[in-house]
């Protein structure tokens, strides 16, 4: 790993420094600047030149801000003759932007990949993107991971007996039913409508739950909307408990506290692909670390080994 270069961005340095720590390699220092007139600029304090530069950046609130960071730093590596620059993004922020649903919206999930390659980026490092078209927004190189194996692993310390796997919504539910397999117990899905970005209905759950301890999954959790809905659907159905699961805990606007107090839910546990402040935290909170996964991802790109044999036993 020695002509490997690692730098982080501000939007998440702690994951930056266990990513660097499984690598067992230095966190490069990154410094940004802000100028009179609300610009920055970044600076890649060490050699680049000829080396196989890895940039770690979610985009995470305040996202615009991390995200010109970004675009920056990628400018940077470049400029410096990097050998190869790959974004490392835990999460990517504008996946959910990925259709056209409305007249005369933007795509923003395709535009910000146009952006970042042509900043620099000539691979992509991504954890657990919000729709499979996502990744084909990209025309470089994308290695996408997932954190089914680290939930798992969670749960298996468990009693499993009578429990059910179920999905907010169907497109979710091919993620649910892997997620179920890798438990050995069944899956369910909502049946939802989304009328805005906090304002959604869930008609009905397809499949058995009644009775049964719920692990609710989704793909990542904002203000708790569906989250919410479901829960009040389920409780309706009389399930026995409820555990809830992501991989990105967003939990802006108070969620985290709301599905915190809700009846029946036992705990919340999500990744630290998104960084949440201690303040914010409950005692129904558990965070899992995906930093082995993405520098055993880092590993294998920069030995031109095969990333998604990560996940073949699965």
């Amino acid at each position: 790993m020695r002509e490997i270069a690692v730098f982080s961005g501000s939007a998440h340095p702690e994951l930056a420094a266990e990513v660097c720590a499984h690598l067992g390699v230095p966190l490069l220092p990154a410094r940004v600047d802000r100028f009179a007139n609300d610009c920055l600029q970044v600076q890649l304090e060490a050699n680049c030149r000829e080396r196989d530069v890895y940039l770690i950046q979610p985009l995470v609130r305040p996202v615009q801000e991390h995200l010109v960071e970004l675009l920056l730093m990628l400018d940077a590596a470049r400029g410096a003759s990097a050998a190869r620059t790959t974004v490392v993004m835990p999460h990517y922020a504008y996946a959910r932007s990925d259709k056209k649903d409305a007249p005369r919206i933007s795509i923003g999930g395709r535009l910000i990949a146009d952006l970042m390659v042509t900043a620099g980026a000539g691979r992509v490092l991504a954890m657990t993107l919000h729709s499979p078209q996502v990744h084909g927004f990209f025309s470089v190189p994308v290695d996408h991971l997932h954190a089914l194996r680290e939930l798992a692993a969670h749960f298996r310390g468990q009693d499993l007996g009578n429990a059910v796997v179920v999905s907010p919504d169907l497109g979710n539910a091919k993620e649910a039913a892997a997620f179920a397999r890798l438990l050995g117990i069944p899956v369910a899905a909502g049946a939802k409508q989304r009328y805005a970005d906090d304002r959604v209905t869930i008609s009905s759950v397809i499949g058995d739950v009644a009775g049964r301890d719920v692990i609710v999954l989704d793909d990542e959790i904002a203000k708790g909307s569906t989250v919410l809905e479901l829960l009040r659907l389920l409780r309706e159905m009389d399930v026995t408990s409820v555990r809830i699961a992501c991989t990105h805990g967003l939990f802006s606007d108070g969620a985290l506290k709301r599905l915190s107090q809700e009846p029946g839910v036992r705990e919340i546990v999500c990744t630290n692909t998104v960084p949440i402040p201690a303040e914010e935290r409950t005692g129904k909170l558990r965070v899992l670390s995906i930093a082995p996964a993405l520098a055993e991802a880092v590993r294998r790109i920069h030995n031109g080994e095969s990333v998604s044999a990560l996940f073949d036993q699965h």
